[in-house]
């Protein structure tokens, strides 16, 4: 399966699944049928992509998410309409390729629905070989970048709070971030350790 743009996603027939694992869980940004908690095995969600647009400039990165290497990601699942596909791929290739820093892939998700079943979803993961990928970055480093972040789309600090509350409101925790957003918000009030964390590497 192709690791790069692609061009046969739009072409495609049937619905075509997305996986949102950071802004795409509260801030979609299209059209679709359904919305489903979802899980992705062999890659997990890190603050590891210096943003030099949406929450940053190249002067002053901030840091959005990826997807990297190993682990596992819990997310939703958007499920588009057939008639909406080539749409909705263009406005996510618009507003995730803005500098080539993620990979367009197609997983294997699994569903956590009823029927529990697996779908191939389209989801952007970081390429590691880009000049904006961070790495591993101490939480002090996160917080830095973080702190100084502001871009196109608004405070960096913004968009990790955003992101903490929509994992939350789908029951589970991401400790490394919610770590991250105890440090922004100078307090605890956002935890709750009774929920289950995300599985990371």
């Amino acid at each position: 399966m192709s690791e790069t743009t692609l061009p046969s996603v739009t072409t495609a027939t049937g619905d075509l699944w997305v996986f949102g694992y950071g802004s795409l869980m509260w801030r979609p940004g299209f059209e679709f049928e359904e919305r489903v908690p979802a899980r992705l095995v062999g890659e997990h969600r890190a603050l590891c992509v210096f943003s030099f647009v949406h929450r940053g400039t190249p002067e002053k990165p901030g840091l959005v998410l990826g997807l990297d290497r190993g682990g596992a990601c819990r997310g939703i699942a958007f499920r588009v309409a057939e008639k909406n596909r080539a749409d909705v791929v263009d406005y996510l290739r618009a507003r995730e390729q803005v500098t080539s820093v993620y990979r367009e892939v197609m997983r294997s998700v699994w569903l956590e629905n009823d029927a529990r079943q697996r779908v191939a979803a389209l989801a952007y993961v970081v390429d590691r070989g880009h000049a904006q990928y961070a790495g591993r970055l101490s939480l002090a480093e996160q917080h830095r970048h973080v702190l100084q972040g502001h871009g196109q789309s608004g405070a960096n600090r913004d968009y990790v709070t955003a992101t903490v509350k929509a994992i939350e409101a789908e029951g589970f925790r991401d400790a490394p971030l919610h770590q991250l957003a105890t440090m922004l918000h100078g307090e605890a009030h956002s935890l709750h350790a009774s929920l289950p964390d995300d599985e990371q590497r």
